[in-house]
């Protein structure tokens, strides 16, 4: 089993900025591609970006591109997840995942492992 908790969530007026982590135990050695996804009130969980398990290619939503960066340290246990210029839209619950797959993925069933989750809240 791998063990995914995030933190770094919380409030933020738009326009400002979070950063999210996400920390990895257990059998991390199943870790390989890792991505966040949100989920609004009222709303279907989406995805919201992916990175490959070298970190060399990364894909995000539309929605977020140009805005948020996500990135990986070098041991590939910890994802990260630099939020600018947040907007109200991006208010949320977001959610760590890893796969096993060895390139970045947008769809959850991509994913094996999820974490509980962190709310980010932004106010207009």
């Amino acid at each position: 089993q791998v063990q995914l908790v995030e933190s770094g969530g919380g409030l933020a007026q738009a326009g400002g900025s979070l950063r999210l982590s996400c920390a990895a135990s257990g059998r991390t050695g199943d870790v390989y591609a890792m991505g966040w996804f949100r989920q609004a009130p009222g709303k279907e969980r989406e995805f919201v970006a992916a990175i490959s398990y070298l970190g060399n290619s990364k894909l995000y939503a539309d929605s977020v591109k140009g805005r948020f960066g996500i990135s990986r340290d070098d041991i590939k246990t910890t994802l990260y997840l630099q939020m600018t210029s947040l907007k109200p839209e991006d208010t949320g619950v977001y959610y760590c995942a890893s796969s096993r797959s060895i390139v970045a993925v947008r769809s959850g069933p991509e994913y094996d492992y999820w974490g509980q989750g962190t709310q980010v809240t932004v106010s207009s």
